[in-house]
């Protein structure tokens, strides 16, 4: 058992109290000047406004794996868009954690983040549409393997019946086991 003091632990709050305001003032992480990161499924986007059209190219994103350390060895996507906004983005991306680089096309940075890829959900399977639930009320489904059968009520009533019996025996056989031997 591991006690601690008061004095230590109205310490670590007040420091926790301290640091709040200044945490709350920092905002959210910063990704950089108008970087903004999105997946959807398999699909990672990026979108900024900090970058210029120069020599007809706004510049490039680049997506790379946590094995990846620079720009060049990410997958790169020129930007595309307007001067209001450009964006760029990658598809067919497997689940994992990468981090979006974006440069502008003056070799500036205009921001990265990291950004996680999840597994898409796979489809359940097709069943066939089922009775409601009034017209065939379910019981007990049983069976091995693939084999499925519908038990009904009185399979449900005698395993309740099995099931009393056995709690109402080990309670007997506990409660005799609880007596003294009498001579």
């Amino acid at each position: 058992m591991r006690i601690s003091s008061p004095q230590l632990r109205s310490g670590l709050t007040a420091a926790a109290a301290a640091a709040l305001p200044v945490a709350l003032a920092a905002g959210p992480a910063s990704a950089g000047p108008g970087i903004s990161v999105s997946t959807t499924g398999t699909t990672v986007s990026v979108t900024t406004t900090a970058c210029a059209q120069l020599n007809g190219s706004w510049g490039t994103a680049s997506l790379l794996t946590g094995s990846q350390g620079d720009f060049a060895q990410g997958r790169q996507v020129a930007l595309s868009g307007t001067s209001s906004g450009q964006s760029a983005s990658w598809s067919g991306i497997t689940p994992g954690t990468y981090t979006v680089i974006v440069m502008c096309s003056n070799n500036s940075t205009a921001g990265s983040q990291t950004v996680i890829v999840s597994a898409a959900p796979s489809p359940s399977p097709s069943r066939s549409p089922s009775p409601s639930p009034s017209a065939s009320p379910r019981g007990v489904m049983g069976g091995l393997g693939g084999a499925v059968q519908d038990y009904g009520t009185a399979t449900l009533v005698a395993g309740g019946a099995l099931v009393g019996t056995g709690v109402i025996a080990a309670a007997w056989f506990l409660r005799r086991r609880q007596k003294p031997y009498r001579f």
